[in-house]
């Protein structure tokens, strides 16, 4: 019996090695998430976590102010931005890996009240009026925003209700604004009223705006983060794309 200690031992510390370096192995990786993406974030990286066991630490906001944050040195290593021109130009002002771009979702703007029948089928509220402030994201900042002065825009519509409009610092403040009342509609993303019930909305035809077309990007701080990488590679699988869809956006 004696004589076994010693390999009963060795055995005992092999499988201690082992299990310490499972847990070495997984790691953190800190991601920026557009506004309008922040439910379906929130599922992803759990299910990234229960997958990989490496935990993705999200932060939320608008596009235009992460990348501001990136490019004076934020310690993001994944942005998920809300369009394509802020993960290109992260790519050629070289704060992102080459060639690790891609379109994760497109998103859907719609028009949204928590007062039943108050949005029409058609939008035509904008027109006939009856309301006394209408929310959107900040045009300059998040791309929701700009879909919303797009489609105003075409509809020939914006001068008449720019005095009405109140503008909120990402789609998640404009979402609030109508939430609250402080607003009795909104331009939002669809994602975040998918599960709302009641009240009323109108989805802007995507026509009427510059798509929506949501990038990701693996930036220059997480090339050697094993996590980051392993979370960029779960954004391109099947199960984060099931959530996606299910979220009311458009996946390749």
């Amino acid at each position: 019996m004696i004589a076994r200690r010693p390999m009963l031992i060795a055995a005992l510390a092999g499988v201690l090695s082992l299990a310490v370096g499972g847990v070495a192995l997984a790691s953190e990786t800190k991601v920026a998430v557009a506004a309008n993406f922040t439910e379906a974030a929130k599922e992803i990286a759990a299910r990234f976590k229960a997958r990989t066991g490496h935990e993705a630490t999200l932060s939320f906001g608008s596009s235009g102010q992460f990348y501001t944050q990136i490019a004076n040195g934020a310690p993001y290593e994944v942005f998920l931005s809300a369009d394509v021109e802020r993960p290109q130009k992260a790519e050629a002002e070289g704060l992102a890996v080459p060639g690790s771009r891609f379109t994760y979702a497109t998103g859907r703007l719609v028009l949204f009240s928590k007062t039943p029948g108050l949005v029409d089928g058609k939008g035509a509220v904008l027109a006939k009026g009856g309301f006394d402030k209408l929310a959107i994201a900040d045009p300059k900042a998040a791309p929701y925003g700009q879909a919303a002065v797009e489609a105003l825009t075409k509809l020939k519509l914006y001068d008449a209700l720019k005095p009405k409009i109140v503008t909120g610092a990402s789609i998640t403040q404009a979402f609030q604004y109508v939430q609250t009342g402080a607003a009795e509609l909104g331009f939002v993303a669809l994602s975040q009223v998918i599960d709302e019930k009641g009240g009323s909305r109108w989805i802007v035809p995507a026509a009427d705006h510059t798509p929506i077309e949501q990038q990701a990007v693996l930036l220059k701080t997480g090339q050697n983060s094993a996590a980051a990488k392993a979370f960029v590679a779960f954004l391109k699988g099947g199960e984060a794309k099931a959530i996606i869809k299910r979220y009311g956006y458009e996946v390749r």
